[in-house]
């Protein structure tokens, strides 16, 4: 009878343990991944915004205007205007 209660015993502690890891990743380690995968994301999105940004502003500056295809048969062409200074009199 002593060792159906400690067998008893033991399993009990077993699943209060394996509760206690569930309850430790649904509310520490998962939330930590996941927040650390959406920082990178948002990262990598904000540097391809500035990239493009970049890119198609070096293309005005030499060429005089950019052209972004739309669609199948649509462009949008962004002309710049290089303005040149002019001494100070």
């Amino acid at each position: 009878m002593a060792d159906k209660n400690k067998l008893v015993i033991r399993i009990l502690i077993l699943v209060i343990v394996l509760l206690l890891l569930a309850v430790l990743y649904a509310f520490v380690v998962r939330p930590t991944v996941t927040g650390y995968a959406i920082d990178k994301y948002t990262q990598g999105y904000y540097q391809g915004q500035s990239d493009l940004l970049s890119n198609v502003w070096t293309q005005i500056q030499q060429v005089g205007y950019a052209q972004i295809p739309l669609g199948e048969n649509q462009v949008l062409v962004l002309q710049g205007q290089i303005a040149q200074s002019q001494p100070a009199q």
